[in-house]
């Protein structure tokens, strides 16, 4: 079990600067620098618990905008942005990921969009009880195909701090490697964010997931 301080220390020592989007470790610092305040002896990550997570989320500013950038040409807002297809042109956004697809308070669909803007959206519930966990990889790769081909990215759900900040975090961990608590302090340097406690749950196994894979692969 990891002493509760140590994991805050963690989130709060681990720098984001991402430099180039394609790269699968983008930092201006060897990618084994850049989480070592979150590694063991052994060199893995370490895993927080549920309360140390939240506790983490919970030490963020709570500042954020109808959109933010949260990652380089990848942005993470509400439902407000999504209806507002001028500012998005001019963001020069190219696609829409809708994590409260089918909702009543999200209209996002192809026919919404146009040609100009290719749409995914995930039909998920902010419930604890809803299991967000089958869409990591679908919406990840789709956040990395949109980004590798020169795109910007807009993920969204109602708020901005839950479903669509979960997606987010997996699209980090999946294709850049990131720890559940790099990827959280990441996107804390731009906007608040609260993912409910299932999908929180959800990503802590994905966590030690990737790192299970990782650890195989390196034998």
């Amino acid at each position: 079990m990891t002493d509760r301080k140590t994991v805050l220390a963690a989130a709060s020592e681990v720098r984001c600067d991402p430099q180039d989007s394609e790269q699968r470790n983008v930092s201006n610092t060897d990618p084994e620098e850049e989480d070592k305040s979150t590694q063991d002896s052994k060199g893995t990550w370490k895993i927080p618990s549920l309360q140390e997570l939240e506790e983490v989320l919970h030490s963020a500013p709570r500042s954020c905008r109808h959109g933010d950038e949260v990652w380089p040409n990848l942005y993470l807002g509400d439902m407000f942005m999504s209806h507002d297809k001028l500012g998005l042109w001019q963001l020069g956004i190219t696609h829409v990921l809708n994590a409260a697809h089918g909702k009543l308070c999200c209209k996002g669909s192809d026919d919404f969009y146009g040609t100009t803007v290719k749409y995914y959206g995930v039909p998920a519930n902010d419930l604890p009880t809803f299991d967000l966990s089958p869409f990591f990889f679908p919406a990840a790769e789709f956040i990395h195909q949109a980004l590798t081909s020169g795109g910007k990215v807009f993920v969204h759900c109602a708020v901005g701090v839950s479903r669509s900040a979960a997606l987010v975090l997996a699209y980090l961990m999946i294709h850049h490697h990131l720890s559940l608590l790099s990827s959280v302090h990441c996107v804390q340097e731009k906007r608040w964010i609260f993912p409910n406690r299932g999908f929180l749950r959800q990503l802590i196994a994905l966590d030690r997931k990737l790192q299970d894979e990782g650890s195989n692969e390196a034998k």
